[in-house]
């Protein structure tokens, strides 16, 4: 083997793994949102999705926060998941324990901007007015959406269940055009 290609020189920008070069993949990013209340069912159907979206995707961001952030951040975690949870404070301590990184951004409901773009695609749970602000995020930049019980609006893609918002979230990343 060239001895360039064995220390991991290269002018192709690709990262040398082992030995090999392997070109770079981006991960997979779901941005999960919905409400700080979760009643019971909410909080059974956020923690499946997380659970399920392991499968599907490689990291889970959210608002980081409680309800149903801290709900399906539990689920994703829980089958093995990253998740990241973009805070609208400065102070790390106030995101969910199942937050693998904080970005603490100090700009308030203003983050829900950076919680909408930092997904690849954006799966929408009950929630009120700041989901609703990220739902509309979502339709002003062209991201995908998938309403899983929530706001039914023009737009947006609506599931009725866990198994169909998977199915979704396949469907429409595979159909990106995005490297993965």
């Amino acid at each position: 083997m060239d001895s360039a290609l064995a220390s991991g020189a290269s002018g192709t920008g690709s990262t040398p793994v082992r030995g090999i070069y392997k070109e770079h993949m981006r991960k997979r990013i779901v941005s999960v949102i919905g409400g700080h209340k979760c009643p019971p069912g909410v909080e059974q159907i956020a923690q499946e999705l997380g659970k399920k979206l392991v499968k599907v995707v490689d990291i889970l961001v959210s608002g980081g926060l409680s309800g149903t952030m801290k709900a399906v951040c539990s689920g994703f975690k829980a089958a093995g998941g990253l998740t990241i949870g973009i805070i609208p404070s400065y102070d790390k301590k106030d995101a969910n324990e199942f937050v693998d990184i904080v970005v603490p951004t100090g700009l308030g409901l203003a983050r829900n901007v950076l919680v909408v773009q930092a997904g690849d695609i954006v799966v929408a749970l009950p929630g009120e007015y700041g989901t609703l602000s990220e739902i509309a995020y979502c339709l002003q930049f062209g991201k995908p959406v998938i309403s899983l019980a929530s706001w039914d609006l023009p737009g947006v893609i609506k599931v009725k269940t866990v198994e169909e918002a998977i199915n979704k979230v396949k469907d429409i990343l595979s159909n990106s055009g995005l490297r993965y």
